[in-house]
């Protein structure tokens, strides 16, 4: 038995973890749901429901994970409601309990509370692989803080900096990133037990008590693994924590398309390579190649969640009044797809990052051909401390420079601009002075002392917090 004659999502096969593939399963999903209904009868019985029994407890504890999907199957074809179809699926299963279950609640109580059940964890899984990616990138950029390179601004030659520098830079996004996420990790809250419209009103007949609801509401959230729930909702919850969570996904995938877009660069440079496999072919046609694919597949997958997005933001926008169902299809894609892409993206960036190849010697090529360029500002500062006319001086650094230019460009020859400034008689400098100039850890300010004290004031304290999530071990699976 196979599946190829129909349609299989990219992310079970090529892109996503199986550790966040199952928690967007149906097994978590229904799994989940049966929790809920045994939180929820547990409390209501806790809070005095004399018609809910040990036994009815029991009963549901037995058949939490053994789920009748035949049966489920069977209910949904006939109500075309897919919580009532699991309502009486799990009733099958426990005859004894099969009044009670989802007793006051309304669909989005399993629904919803379940949605923010697994973004909590799938958002835990985010941040252990957000963490790896910090430890590395910190470690790389602190081996390379003082290797001086090209800085490019508008991708042409600029002042140099350093590799390490450069990381940290990417380092830098990935930790605002952890920012975001620890913030709206602590700040989720279940849906709680809302009723039909938030009002409670089902729960305060059930109880004949105002009082109860607020109770109900805190010991579900307890027993689901929450501090609190939403203190107002319609049936739902807003959908505007969609967003917030949603926007951390999209931060990720900005970082992440940042940073191999610059290491996609960089390899066309020859100065910095994603890691090759001895078996990996780079192209069909051309068997020289040693394609970025791995970064392309980032930014790919980085596109697709910053572009979906707008989901989140349409649906928040278009939840009429106190419910509507226009969110549910698009929820069940974009929310699910936008975790599993992310996740992909996490995987192949440490794989990519703790495989960086540093070209040396391509670098010290690179920055040697375009230092005399660089150093004839302070060629020009320091003659014009020995008494020299700055615009004199200018003007005739100006036409050399113009002139070794087009020697580069036009006729495909080496930088002679040193020759050309030794042999100035206005510059009247010499070979030996000029040699001073050519140190390229002369012209990297503090990149270093930047790398050092980043990692050590921002990025160190973090990890030391989440040092039980470091180690992760990445497959990337084709």
């Amino acid at each position: 038995m196979n599946n190829y004659d129909q349609y299989i999502s990219p992310f079970s096969e090529r892109y996503a973890s199986k550790e966040m593939q199952y928690l967007f399963s149906y097994h978590k999903k229904f799994s989940t749901w049966r929790r809920l209904w045994l939180a929820l009868a547990e409390s209501e019985k806790e809070l005095g429901l004399a018609q809910i029994t040990d036994e009815m407890i029991n009963e549901m504890k037995e058949h939490l994970d053994d789920i009748n999907y035949d049966k489920a199957n069977e209910y949904e074809t006939k109500f075309r409601h897919d919580v009532m179809a699991h309502i009486h699926a799990y009733g099958d299963e426990c005859p004894t309990a099969k009044g009670i279950i989802h007793l006051g609640a309304t669909s989005c109580y399993v629904g919803d509370n379940t949605d923010i059940i697994i973004m909590k964890e799938a958002l835990e899984l985010v941040k252990k692989k957000l963490i790896n990616l910090i430890d590395i990138l910190s470690r790389f950029a602190n081996e390379y803080k003082d290797l001086p390179c090209l800085a490019y601004t508008h991708f042409q030659a600029a002042q140099p900096t350093t590799v390490g520098k450069r990381a940290t830079m990417w380092l830098q996004d990935f930790l605002s990133d952890y920012e975001d996420l620890e913030y709206v990790l602590s700040s989720l809250k279940l849906l709680g037990c809302k009723g039909t419209t938030g009002t409670q009103a089902s729960f305060v007949e059930l109880f004949n008590d105002k009082d109860a609801p607020v109770k109900l509401d805190k010991l579900i959230a307890k027993k689901m693994g929450f501090n609190d729930t939403y203190p107002i909702s319609g049936q739902t919850y807003s959908r505007k924590v969609d967003i917030r969570v949603y926007n951390v996904l999209s931060g990720i995938a900005t970082s992440a398309m940042k940073m191999t877009n610059d290491i996609r660069l960089l390899q066309h440079e020859k100065e910095i390579e994603e890691p090759f496999e001895n078996n990996q072919v780079g192209s069909s046609a051309m068997p020289y190649k040693r394609n970025p694919m791995r970064s392309e597949r980032i930014a790919s997958l980085a596109r697709y969640v910053i572009a979906n997005m707008n989901n989140p933001y349409m649906t928040a926008s278009s939840q009429w009044l106190e419910r509507t169902l226009d969110d549910s299809a698009n929820r069940r894609i974009s929310i699910s797809e936008g975790f599993l892409a992310i996740d992909g993206v996490l995987d192949l960036c440490i794989n990519v990052t703790d495989g960086l190849v540093v070209n040396t010697k391509v670098i010290e090529k690179n920055l040697k051909e375009e230092l005399p360029f660089m150093i004839t500002e302070n060629i020009l500062m320091d003659k014009v401390k020995e008494g020299g006319n700055r615009q004199e001086l200018h003007e005739e650094i100006r036409k050399l420079s113009l002139e070794a230019g087009y020697r580069i460009k036009h006729e495909g020859l080496e930088n002679d601009l040193i020759d050309r400034l030794c042999a100035s008689k206005k510059l009247n400098i010499s070979k030996e002075e000029i040699n001073k100039y050519l140190d390229a850890s002369k012209y990297i300010g503090r990149a270093s002392e930047q790398v050092n004290e980043y990692i050590t004031t921002f990025v160190n304290p973090v990890l030391k917090k989440n040092k039980d999530l470091l180690g992760l071990k990445i497959n990337i699976n084709k």
